[in-house]
């Protein structure tokens, strides 16, 4: 079953992927957008009812951790984009990433790295 977030969702995810766990107020605390405490609990519950999140109580508060790694959340959302936005194709992704202007020599050096030993590993 695939893993999708709406964005909201994907913010307050990342706030818990990065802290470990957190309570309602740390989310709203480091979220970038000043969220009433409700609206970032009502996602916390929405994402809790999907099973991405888990929460034990702690005093008066609960404190919410991530189900869903960050990596699986990833490969499912790239498997999303290369069907939905490249036709199912990741090489038109991979076109679209190294066509970019943006990307240094450093990173590039490190993208053709990744290609040369992932040809490697399917050579018998």
């Amino acid at each position: 079953m695939p893993i999708s977030f709406t964005d909201r969702e994907l913010d307050v995810m990342s706030v818990l992927w990065d802290a470990g766990s957190a309570t309602v107020a740390e989310v709203r605390e480091r979220l970038s957008d000043d969220l009433a405490y409700t609206t970032v609990l009502t996602v916390l519950r929405t994402l809790e009812q999907k099973g991405y999140v888990d929460h034990t109580g702690e005093g008066r508060a609960h404190r919410y951790r991530p189900l869903v790694k960050r990596a699986a959340a990833g490969r499912s959302a790239l498997r999303r984009l290369v069907e939905k936005v490249f036709d199912g194709s990741p090489e038109l992704l991979m076109t679209q990433l190294v066509s970019d202007k943006n990307l240094s020599d450093e990173e590039l050096r490190r993208l053709r790295k990744l290609l040369a030993e992932r040809l490697r590993e399917r050579k018998p």
